[in-house]
């Protein structure tokens, strides 16, 4: 069994309020868990307008396929509209 997991630190450039925030990360999220089925949370700067901290995890039978889509996960973020991805950490346990 193969675990892996990303944080990203990110900024929401557009967001003027905490609810505009939420929004933008809830449409984020939805979008990891429907396409990729993996697990994520909000784990920081939950008080903040535009921060936010995401982690993503997924568990797999091979490292070859978590490290798969783990990196499926860092392209998506990194391609949303709607946040700068500030910074991210990758680790495969």
């Amino acid at each position: 069994m193969v675990v892996a997991a990303a944080e990203f630190e990110l900024r929401i450039m557009e967001s003027r309020s905490l609810k505009s925030k939420r929004q933008v990360l809830r449409s984020l999220k939805d979008r990891l868990r429907s396409r990729l089925n993996v697990s994520v949370a909000e784990v920081d700067h939950q008080d903040l307008w535009q921060r936010a901290s995401l982690a993503v995890a997924t568990v797999a039978g091979s490292e070859s396929f978590a490290r798969g889509v783990i990196d499926e996960v860092v392209r998506l973020v990194e391609s949303e509209p709607a946040v700068s991805v500030l910074d991210v950490r990758v680790e495969i346990y």
